[in-house]
């Protein structure tokens, strides 16, 4: 089951926004992030709002949910007033891929349509390998995109089991070279690690996979066991294990030694790139606090301090949208506390740290007190910024406790 969206106030069906919220857009980065929430089957570990063709039935389809995105770019165009060309498009999910080159094509072009795409604008899809080709990546190439993102998870056949993927072992590999070959410079291979029954022999043949795909960008993360899913109902059956922390940490190390041993270095605490360039655009524009303009059903956006979500089920939100209405459900307008809360618990997660002066009094406090502890990187904090040392990284919520206390 799709996750439940948070409880806040109604949000006006115009979709305006306070004048605040639109003061200075365009002189920081805009990112536009569009949910497809189609998926083929519903892997056992997923929480996000998608839909498998049984779930929906006649009720929506991607057609019908196109111009819905459609309508909710222009929408968005007028919210805005003078919107500004958009800098990073991340089609995500669900499964964009299953869209394929047309729908995607269809995707960019509302979106130009609607806003623009600055001169080097990132644009990047999500996809499963499955729902690939080497004709596929050759013609959202052509279209426009210009980073593909791939989940992986794992090469071990037993681990993709539990995990419920449907790829074969070595799908993501092959899809992550055909997408070279059609001229994508940037790919990312995503990974769980964690999983019940993974051992470390299976994790050391996933890395091998993806250092032998030769992709500039990894994603790697502990699996988590939302409530809800498939994968948490056997866990509390008790036919699986929960993720145990120790092995846990112990994977994460080994990922990151294995990737930086290669020349992929972490830039934020579940992220290793091979340079500046290959590193993902839009996702950082979140870990900032920039702005951005979430489109789809159950997509959530953030100008200027104002946050807003939409509804979560397609039929919904393109009903929304013909009747001329904002599809948000919800939306919140953050005080400059809540920025700054909001500013310390992503920043920290980056390798190029927290300003200091993000930290009240106590926060100082206890960024020496960290430090202290091997937690932040001593030096970076006597010049200004809070760094998590390798063990700091692996603690990283509890650092954050500790710099808001």
């Amino acid at each position: 089951m799709p996750s439940a969206l948070p409880v806040a106030d109604p949000a006006p069906a115009d979709g305006s926004l306070p004048a605040s919220a639109v003061d200075g857009l365009g002189e920081r980065p805009f990112g536009m992030y569009v949910h497809v929430p189609f998926c083929a089957v519903r892997c056992g570990y997923c929480d996000f709002n998608t839909y498998t063709p049984g779930e929906l039935g006649s009720s929506a389809s991607p057609a019908s949910w196109l111009e819905g995105l459609r309508r909710e770019l222009d929408l968005a165009a007028s919210v805005l007033g003078s919107p500004p060309a958009v800098d990073t498009v991340f089609v995500g999910g669900g499964t964009p891929s299953l869209l394929g080159v047309d729908g995607l094509s269809s995707v960019l072009d509302a979106v130009r349509a609607s806003f623009g795409l600055a001169p080097d604008a990132e644009v990047t899809t999500e996809s499963n390998p499955e729902s690939t080709s080497a004709a596929f990546f050759a013609g959202i190439r052509d279209a426009g995109y210009t980073r593909v993102s791939l989940g992986m998870q794992s090469a071990a056949p037993h681990v993709l089991a539990v995990l419920d993927r449907r790829h074969t072992p070595g799908r993501p590999v092959a899809a992550a070279r055909e997408a070279f070959s059609a001229g994508f410079e940037h790919v990312n291979l995503d990974v769980i690690y964690g999983t019940p029954g993974e051992r470390l022999s299976d994790l050391s043949a996933s890395l091998d996979a993806v250092l032998s795909a030769g992709v500039d960008h990894v994603s790697a993360y502990a699996l988590i066991v939302e409530d809800g899913t498939a994968l948490a109902r056997r866990v509390k059956r008790g036919e699986l294990p929960a993720p145990d922390d120790d092995v846990l940490a112990s994977y994460y190390e080994t990922i990151d030694t294995a990737l930086s041993a290669a020349g992929l270095h972490w830039y934020e605490v579940s992220n290793w790139a091979s340079s500046e360039a290959a590193q993902c655009r839009h996702n950082i524009i979140y870990w900032q606090g920039g702005d951005w303009w979430g489109a789809g059903p159950g997509a959530h956006s953030h100008v200027g301090g104002v946050r807003w979500w939409n509804v979560k089920h397609p039929a919904k939100y393109a009903a929304e949208l013909a009747a001329g209405r904002s599809p948000a459900a919800g939306r919140e307008t953050l005080s400059l506390e809540d920025r700054r809360v909001e500013r310390v618990l992503l920043e920290i997660r980056l390798a190029a740290g927290l300003p200091t002066d993000a930290l009240d009094p106590a926060g100082l406090a206890a960024a020496s007190a960290c430090a202290s502890d091997g937690l932040l990187d001593p030096s970076a904090l006597a010049a200004g910024r809070c760094i998590l040392t390798p063990r700091g990284r692996l603690l990283a919520d509890a650092v954050v406790h500790r710099l808001l206390p």
